[in-house]
């Protein structure tokens, strides 16, 4: 039976950031016990659960050439729900013979995926964007156990964007090697001519594993490129279960291959002389070692890096929208967002207001089972992840910042006795934040929401760029013409006016200063997987000073 085809559709289109901003606001009349955010691990996903785990296996491999690896598996490291703080499954770390292997199947696939017509490319990036699509809740339930995000994140969040980049860098790769004539005076004219770069390298980030997978993969197949793409340890299954999408749609074999591992795996990779990019999104330190690897060989690189976002909400901002954005911008995904506003400034005539709506809808968030439609929060990646946040809480109270919601910052325990060892958390709201406090500086990727206040634009401005980050930033108003002011003085890749962590396909994603080099998405992207030659036509004679 085929796999895919033997799954009905169950994908709902909407926005799932939209989705969540109307969850954020509608169901804030959700009755909850009083205090703290209510905490619940209901049953009533556990069919979900099980047929998941079910259908992954005891022990993932690498998906080379079209086919899911076999072989040694006496070097494993483990694959933990974060949810149930349990291990339910082992993968095996790739051997330098496995990363050879995925070099020479790419360097095949690739050659005949090059000799293919860009709108035959086209077609098959087409399909594959309807075979995720069909097979949405079978995604959204792999990287809800992967992630422990909930289950309605993934579903309307993470397969609908998957799936709009597919389609769009499908829509790209008809045009994607065009070059440009150029006249040049005397008859003689010069012309551009684009190409593949070849074998590329994807490494990505365990927030949003299946993003990473496809940020990376679309474009570069659209190019006409093949790709040996390395999840991150803590999430390998989405980017496994693409493989299988890629090769059902008619991507040749070798053409796109998941290689498992630590960072062992990834220098194998970015210093491999057969490699001609690596793209990588992680944390800014880890980027920076993988940029230098892949200098040994003068390899194109793309870096998406970390964040330490300002959300700027002035004085005649719409209170309820800039509570969501607020919201939007540090809890989604558990707080695990690279772009998240965790900055927040408000100015000083709102800020009594904002804070008690804020608080009042932050005390109403549901944690719990992740595969719970009606839970809004899930866990942490991991303990060690969700103890350094925790550290960072404890640095902030240390340091003189407030947390103003009761129980904010905590370890949490569900009832439900099946979830009593995942890694849960409250979001924790500080007050009282000082410029340079700790916790207002350093990248957290957590639920650590810092509010700071402000009276003067120019000052909230400067304090705003005052960061080694650069990846994001957002800002409230009803002003015009100062939004277009602050916006276009704010340091920051991607910019958000009165909404918060929207990422459309169709806008470039990049990082200015530490957080990032090159760019993702938009119609420029595919520049940064090709190459370009100059050909000059000379249709005269040759003017030679020599006799």
């Amino acid at each position: 039976m085929d796999f895919y085809a033997s799954k009905p559709a169950q994908l709902k289109v909407t926005s799932h950031l939209l989705y969540f901003y109307m969850r954020f606001t509608v169901c804030s009349h959700r009755f909850v016990p009083s205090g703290s955010c209510a905490v619940r691990g209901l049953s009533t996903a556990n069919e979900r659960y099980v047929a998941t785990v079910e259908s992954v296996g005891d022990v993932l491999q690498g998906f080379v050439g079209g086919t899911m690896r076999s072989g040694d598996v006496s070097n494993t490291f483990d694959i933990e729900d974060p949810a149930r703080g349990i291990v339910f499954a082992k993968a095996v770390e790739a051997s330098e013979q496995d990363v050879e292997d995925a070099v020479r199947c790419a360097k095949e696939g690739q050659l005949e995926w090059a000799s293919w017509s860009t709108a035959g490319r086209a077609r098959v990036l087409q399909r594959a964007a309807t075979i995720l699509k069909d097979n949405a809740d079978h995604f959204a339930r792999l990287e809800t156990l992967d992630t422990a995000r909930p289950y309605t994140e993934t579903l309307f969040g993470d397969i609908p964007s998957a799936t709009d980049c597919i389609e769009f860098m499908g829509g790209l790769a008809v045009n994607a090697l065009n070059g440009s004539q150029v006249p040049l005076g005397s008859g003689s004219w010069g012309y551009t001519v684009r190409s593949p770069l070849g074998v590329c390298a994807g490494i990505g980030a365990w927030n949003y594993p299946l993003q990473s997978a496809v940020w990376k993969s679309a474009p570069a197949l659209a190019a006409g490129n093949s790709i040996i793409f390395k999840p991150a340890p803590q999430t390998p299954l989405t980017a496994l279960e693409l493989g299988r999408v890629y090769d059902e749609a008619g991507v040749p074999k070798g053409c796109y291959n998941v290689l498992l591992g630590k960072e062992t795996v990834g220098k194998m990779l970015s210093t491999h002389d057969d490699i001609a990019k690596v793209s990588f999104t992680g944390s800014v330190n880890t980027g920076k070692r993988v940029y230098a690897d892949a200098a040994q060989s003068l390899k194109r690189v793309t870096m998406e890096l970390g964040g330490k976002s300002p959300l700027i909400i002035f004085g005649d901002a719409n209170l309820d929208d800039a509570v969501s954005a607020a919201m939007m911008a540090n809890w989604y995904s558990n707080g695990e967002v690279c772009s998240n506003g965790t900055r927040v400034y408000v100015e000083e005539t709102l800020k009594e207001k904002f804070m008690a709506l804020l608080l009042k809808r932050t005390q109403r968030l549901v944690i719990g089972d992740p595969m719970d439609t009606g839970t809004e929060i899930g866990a942490m990646i991991s303990r060690q992840h969700m103890e350094t946040v925790r550290g960072y809480v404890e640095t902030g109270i240390a340091e003189g910042a407030q947390i103003v919601n009761p129980g904010g910052g905590e370890f949490v325990r569900p009832e439900n006795e099946e979830f009593r060892n995942g890694y849960y958390m409250t979001p924790a709201i500080f007050d009282d934040c000082k410029d340079d406090m700790t916790i207002v500086r350093e990248e957290i990727f957590g639920m650590v929401m810092c509010v700071l206040t402000f009276s003067d634009e120019d000052d909230v401005v400067h304090r705003a760029n005052d960061s080694e980050y650069g990846l994001s930033a957002g800002l409230f108003t009803n002003d015009l013409t100062r939004a277009h002011r602050v916006a276009n003085s704010l340091e920051a890749g991607t910019m958000w006016v009165n909404n918060y962590n929207l990422a459309p396909i169709e806008l470039p994603w990049a990082g200015h200063k530490s957080s990032g080099l090159g760019q993702e998405n938009g119609s420029a992207c595919l520049a940064q997987w090709t190459k370009e030659k100059s050909i000059y036509m000379e249709m005269g004679k040759i003017d030679c000073s020599y006799e």
